[in-house]
């Protein structure tokens, strides 16, 4: 490998936040992994991704254990690459993982649990290749699990040196007030919440995003840009080879519904006004929200990272730009 990391990979456009009221700097745009880093995509795309998001300032790259498929080799990868590429660049990283979800056959490769979170990491750091996450997080509340068990063994992961700070991601807001409560009790406090959000999914606008906020906790949005809704791809009908035109995903064709298309014709429009793409205006309007931190993009290829880091080039909006934007999506069903 004769890659080098540019030399100038901080001169750029890239804007960094201070995650809630830790001393920790994210990047607003971060790189996630759930989609076109596993063993069925091409690993040259893949590489060639990650060294253009940290070419040009994207120093938080977002993993979970099942990401894939199969599940597991997103981790797998992005450790081959880091370990090719990156090597000497480790402390210039930000990298997160997860545990929560389905990962392994059997009672303790799925949930919340002390025994899958405390396996969950050693695997998760063998497959990287890590001595430590930067971030690690519990994927979910699982609706069974106390609360408290879960928190205590991210503060035990945290005291074993094998993450540095530790979050919480898609909790309830009463579960995610007993997460906050506890982890600051420990002297382990909640670094960052995930959760989703966009133009078309605001359910965390509804005490949410103000609770994070409250306990000094950032936050990170994933699917800013509704899994490809908010973008021109559906505008004229859902294309072939499309997310919502596969068997299996998670964008089901059912959810492309007339209200949503017919939304994202005249934000595509508003956006044209503001000299943006869709997808552009949609991610700038996620990170206008003051207390979100950094928006998790997903990408394809290189051009696609590209055109998502356009968004950085005009993230104010006035009045009127808020207020067109909110009549719009009022006749969309959430």
């Amino acid at each position: 490998m004769n890659y080098k990391p540019s030399e100038t990979r901080y001169d750029n456009k890239m804007s960094y936040k201070y995650c809630g009221n830790s001393g920790l700097l994210l990047p607003r745009v971060s790189l996630g992994l759930w989609h076109n880093f596993g063993d069925v995509d091409d690993f040259s795309v893949a590489t060639d991704m990650i060294r253009y998001a940290f070419d040009n300032g994207i120093t938080h790259f977002d993993l979970a254990n099942n990401y894939g498929p199969p599940p597991g080799s997103a981790e797998t990868n992005f450790g081959k690459i880091l370990k090719n590429n990156f090597a000497a660049y480790r402390d210039e990283m930000i990298i997160a993982s997860k545990a929560g979800h389905e990962m392994w056959p059997g009672p303790y490769g799925d949930r919340s649990s002390r025994k899958n979170l405390m396996a969950s990491i050693d695997q998760s750091l063998k497959r990287t290749g890590l001595e430590y996450f930067d971030i690690f997080y519990s994927h979910r509340y699982d609706g069974i699990t106390p609360v408290e068990e879960t928190m205590q063994a991210l503060i035990d992961i945290v005291r074993q040196g094998k993450a540095l700070y530790v979050g919480i991601s898609k909790y309830p807001r009463q579960q995610a007030r007993v997460a906050y409560e506890m982890l600051k009790a420990a002297g382990v406090p909640c670094l960052v919440c995930q959760d989703r959000y966009s133009m078309f999914t605001r359910a965390v606008e509804q005490g949410v995003l103000q609770l994070a906020g409250e306990y000094g906790c950032g936050f990170v949005a994933f699917s800013p840009l509704a899994q490809g809704l908010l973008t021109n791809k559906y505008i004229n009908g859902i294309p072939e080879g499309s997310r919502a035109a596969r068997a299996t995903g998670f964008l089901k064709k059912e959810q492309v519904t007339d209200d949503k298309i017919s939304a994202a014709i005249k934000l595509n429009e508003l956006a044209g006004q503001r000299g943006q793409t869709l997808a552009e205006m949609a991610l700038a309007w996620v990170l206008h929200n003051e207390y979100v931190t950094s928006v998790i993009v997903g990408a394809s290829s290189v051009q696609q990272l590209s055109d998502n880091l356009a968004a950085l080039n005009k993230l104010e909006f006035s009045s009127e730009e808020l207020a067109g934007i909110e009549e719009i999506l009022a006749t969309v069903q959430m």
